[in-house]
């Protein structure tokens, strides 16, 4: 196991930095604005908190929670115009910060694609290096399901995400960033977690974390120290 100093020298020398997105890169879980913005807000909440205490697989958890929301086209859609996601302070200086490094940024999220690739263009990060869940929809709008076969969709699926990108892009250094069990289990195969506790404190992460911080800015001084 890396000690925080190792830790601190591999995220300085960092190929990629994946990032997750709700209550990390954004402010909310944009699973649960969506329940709410259904009328669904306090039920799929108690299933996030669940879900996020690592009690129940992250499939079942996805599937009971879009389930009960059964979000259309139209309100996912009316759901970014109307209360477009907030970005956690001091993201936008850090992923800005990776770029001009020359690092490859990547938000890899158990949330859904179309909000995600919001959140991407206001970070400057290309659709490409965007892992998320796909909504599946009917011709007339209405909620069909999700594509159960992305590899987001499960547990242990972002795990999976950091080893196609290592095997694809050769990278020798992939640093993880997140507040849930679902990001801390995605090292390995990342090199270092990060554990993020600026929006919510999950204990779980926090203990077992060997790095935990609450503000994006003590990453920015890190690379600055250099």
């Amino acid at each position: 196991m890396a000690s925080l100093l190792e830790m601190k020298e591999i995220f300085r020398n960092a190929d990629a930095v994946c990032f997750d997105v709700d209550s990390t890169v954004i402010r909310e879980e944009g699973i649960d604005e969506l329940a709410k913005f259904c009328g669904v807000g306090d039920a799929v909440a108690e299933m996030t908190r669940r879900a996020m205490g690592g009690t129940v697989t992250f499939k079942a958890a996805l599937t009971a929670r879009l389930g009960l929301i059964r979000p259309s086209y139209e309100q996912v859609q009316k759901l970014i115009s109307d209360n477009p996601p907030q970005l956690t302070p001091g993201i936008r200086e850090l992923v800005s910060r990776l770029h001009q490094r020359g690092v490859q940024v990547f938000l890899v999220s158990g949330g859904f694609q179309s909000i995600v690739e919001h959140v991407a263009s206001q970070l400057n990060i290309p659709t490409a290096n965007v892992f998320a869940n796909r909504l599946k929809f009917y011709f007339n709008g209405e909620y069909a399901g999700f594509d159960e076969t992305q590899p987001t969709a499960e547990s242990g699926g972002k795990g999976k995400v950091i080893t196609h990108l290592k095997e694809q892009f050769h990278f020798k250094k992939v640093v993880m960033i997140g507040d849930g069990a679902t990001d801390m289990e995605a090292c390995p195969p990342a090199d270092c977690f990060i554990g993020f506790g600026g929006n919510v404190i999950r204990k779980q992460v926090k203990e077992k974390a060997k790095w935990y911080i609450t503000h994006f800015d003590e990453l920015l001084k890190e690379l600055e120290e250099r």
